[in-house]
Order: structure tokens, then C-alpha cells, then sequence
């Protein structure tokens, strides 16, 4: 970690240098300027923590400069320390943000050392509250990003569904989900049809009591392998059909089970 910057800006020679005897101790990098356009030469050459500056100075006073590095590098932390207590000018910089502190000279070593560290600690806690408004600002923007993603996903997977309601109603033939609790899952209007039931009868009930015997029988022997031997069953509702039936997986005890019902070729053209 590189060494906290202070630039000290005076156009009194043995002030700079007694103020760099003086901040030295506690290990800061010192920069000296002897006016407010000296300083900001400075500033635009290095990364600077804290700013002190005397007030009345040729050409520019320290409120004046300081007013002008608030705009170009506003992280920074400044302090006036002066002589003289134009009141009116720092009472107006201090209002508008340019100034963290006035001192006055003489100054007092420990005091000025003390508010040289408390202005440090200042600028690293604005730097820390940036860096974590940033990292916050990054956070969110992922996380906007990934629910929009996700909420495109949904979308999709939403119209998938539908249209595989759409597909499933549009059969010419019955077909019956059976969840692993034994529960019809899924029912289409064929299924209804040659079933002679409504949804109602059928959809989230128990398979084995709502369906015809022989059909319920077929359902519970039914395996993975099942799928292509189909059974000859003959509903009262609607005469013969054949069933094909075959579990969803290999579990032992599964009672998940996916139905189809083809009608005979003459029923079926007499629906039609």
C-alpha cells in the first residue's frame, strides 16, 4: 500500500518546510506548492489525500484554490490554515464543501497532527464507501441481469407448456399422466371423451378409484417395457379401444404411469 499523499500549498518558504518537518513524523509523502497554480500543477501530476493551504496567498487565495480543486478532484480532503480569519470567504467555502477544517497559526503540532489523521481517515472512508457503493452498483446490475435471463427463461418455458397443452388437446387419442402418489396429473379431452368422464371426475384424483377396473389393473402392472404391447379394452362408454400403458421409471413401487387410449378406426370416424 503506497504512503498517504499530502500536498501542503503556502507562499512562505519556512512554513512548507516546518510543516513537512512536521507531517513527516507520521509517515505521509509531503508535496509542496508556493501558490494555488503551483498546487494544481501537482495535482495533476499526482494522487493527493489531503490539501492544506494558507488563505491569502498572490494571485489566488486558499478558498479560491480550494473551490477549484473541489471541482477537478472532489475526493480529496482540505483544510485552510491561515494567519488571517477572512471570515466572510471561508465561511462561504466552508458552506459550499470546498473546506474540511480552518486552523489557524500559529498552530498547535499535536492539534494539526491530529486533524491530518482525522482527514485521512475521512478520505479512506469515502474511498471505502465508493468502492462498495460500486461493488453494490455491480452486485445489482448481475443480479437485474440474471432475473431478466431468467424471467426470459420463464417465458420460454411458459410457452413451451402451452403449447404443449395446445398439442396434447388436439390428440386423436386419450392420454393420462399419473403422478408417482398414483394421482392423475394430466388429462386430455380425448381422454375424457372416450372415458365418458369430465375433468372434474378425473384431474388431481386418485387413479385407481376413478378409473375403470380393468384400466386401473393395467395401469399397476404396467412397466418401462410396457410401452409397446397394447391391451384390448372395452369401455361401456365407448366400446373397444386399446390402451398402452408403461411406467415413467424403473423405480420399484413407482406409480408414476403415462396412459394412451386409441379408439377403434370406426368410432373414431364416427367423432369426427
Amino acid at each position: 500500500m503506497r504512503e498517504r499523499t499530502v500536498l501542503v500549498v503556502d507562499d512562505e518558504p519556512n512554513i512548507l518546510r516546518s510543516l513537512v518537518r512536521l507531517l513527516r513524523r507520521d509517515g505521509y509523502d509531503i508535496l509542496t506548492a508556493g501558490s494555488g497554480a503551483e498546487g494544481l500543477e501537482l495535482l495533476a501530476q499526482h494522487e493527493v489525500e489531503v490539501i492544506i493551504s494558507d488563505q491569502r496567498m498572490p494571485g489566488m487565495t486558499g478558498t479560491e484554490f480550494l473551490s477549484r480543486v473541489k471541482g477537478l478532484y472532489p475526493e480529496t480532503v482540505r483544510i485552510v490554515l491561515s494567519g488571517y480569519t477572512d471570515l466572510e470567504s471561508i465561511t462561504d467555502a466552508i458552506n459550499h464543501g470546498a473546506i474540511y477544517k480552518f486552523l489557524t497559526k500559529p498552530w498547535d503540532d499535536d492539534l494539526l497532527r491530529d486533524n491530518v489523521r482525522q482527514a485521512i481517515e475521512q478520505h479512506e472512508l469515502r474511498a471505502e464507501n465508493r468502492r462498495l457503493t460500486e461493488e453494490l452498483s455491480e452486485a445489482n446490475k448481475a443480479l437485474s441481469q440474471q432475473l431478466a435471463e431468467q424471467d426470459q427463461e420463464l417465458i420460454a418455458h411458459q410457452r413451451i407448456l402451452e403449447l404443449s397443452r395446445e398439442v396434447l388437446e388436439r390428440l386423436p387419442v386419450g392420454v393420462l399422466g399419473v403422478d408417482d402418489e398414483g394421482v392423475i396429473a394430466v388429462v386430455n379431452t380425448m381422454a375424457h371423451t372416450l372415458l365418458g368422464s369430465s375433468e372434474r371426475e378425473l384431474f388431481g384424483r386418485d387413479a385407481e378409484s376413478v378409473l375403470p377396473p380393468q384400466l386401473a389393473e393395467i395401469c399397476e402392472s404396467a412397466t418401462v417395457d410396457t410401452h409397446n404391447h397394447p391391451h384390448d379394452l372395452n369401455l361401456e362408454t365407448d366400446g373397444m379401444v386399446k390402451v398402452y400403458c408403461s411406467s415413467l421409471n424403473d423405480r420399484e413401487n413407482s406409480r408414476s404411469k403415462v396412459v394412451v387410449l386409441l379408439p377403434n378406426e370406426e368410432d373414431g370416424a364416427e367423432r369426427r
